[in-house]
């Protein structure tokens, strides 16, 4: 995989289609998610005619991990570098999680490369529960290593349903998250970005067409809090694909088929 040096930083990226004509989708990943984490999407998105690129946040994968605590702005801006080292433009841009966080901070900083926005698993401010959750990440993963605290990650990330019906995919997704080589204070870095993102009073500024995306079941971003965030964006569209948080892993033909539908549209 190629990287570009950017903002004082190699960041890792993968383009696939690159050198056609046809439109591209950006995804930016969520929390101590690779790039890999978008293998589920991909293939669908390119059978759609799309150009797919995504990356390594800062932090994560090949790219590199300064010792700092990240903001989404931050990240927005490291985005926004690799868009424009290769020469795109009218794009069609996908964040999930604390990626869907980056990408509101791209709409409201670099709107005129954007064709459409999905906001996927997302919030504007984490508010009193997400805020006191993700403290004690913080915490477990400062005394008792990441490990555990990825392993309760999956317990929030999935349903129980899935857990029960399909115990065999949802055993190796908690092994691999529970395996992830991630060094504690990378993951902090990371971590700080949805602990300080407060979009919440500037939503009414995102004018390109966007969809707010949500797992009908996600109990570690509230539904709520992903309603609210759209009732904020004039214009927005609000879909709910089966599944939990990471309803893009646990219901991807659904998520790919909501998403594939909006960029059709735009």
């Amino acid at each position: 995989m190629p990287k570009a040096h950017l903002n004082g930083i190699d960041l890792n990226y993968e383009f696939d289609g690159e050198g056609s004509d046809e439109p591209v989708v950006v995804l930016i990943n969520g929390l101590a998610d690779d790039l890999e984490s978008w293998d589920f999407q991909v293939p669908a998105l390119r059978a759609a005619g799309l150009r797919v690129v995504r990356f390594d946040n800062r932090g994560i994968g090949k790219t590199d991990a300064p010792t700092e605590p990240y903001t989404s702005r931050q990240l927005a801006a490291d985005a926004k570098a690799l868009v424009d080292h290769l020469g795109l433009s009218d794009i069609h841009l996908l964040g999930v999680s604390m990626g869907g966080m980056i990408a509101q901070e791209y709409a409201l900083a670099y709107p005129s490369d954007l064709r459409s926005l999905t906001l996927a698993c997302t919030y504007a401010a984490p508010g009193p529960f997400c805020s006191r959750l993700f403290a004690i990440w913080s915490d477990l993963a400062q005394d008792l290593g990441l490990g555990i605290v990825m392993r309760d990650v999956a317990l929030w990330a999935f349903t129980v349903d899935f857990f029960e019906s399909r115990p065999d995919e949802a055993r190796e997704f908690e092994e691999a998250l529970a395996g992830l080589a991630l060094p504690v204070s990378a993951y902090l870095s990371q971590l700080n970005v949805i602990q300080t993102h407060d979009s919440f009073d500037r939503l009414g500024d995102i004018a390109v067409p966007t969809l707010v995306l949500v797992g009908e079941q996600d109990i570690l971003i509230p539904v709520r809090l992903s309603r609210a965030m759209q009732a904020g964006i004039a214009g927005s569209e609000f879909q709910a694909v089966p599944g939990g948080h990471a309803c893009l892993w646990e219901a991807p033909d659904e998520f790919n088929e909501a998403l594939i539908t909006f960029m059709a549209a735009h």
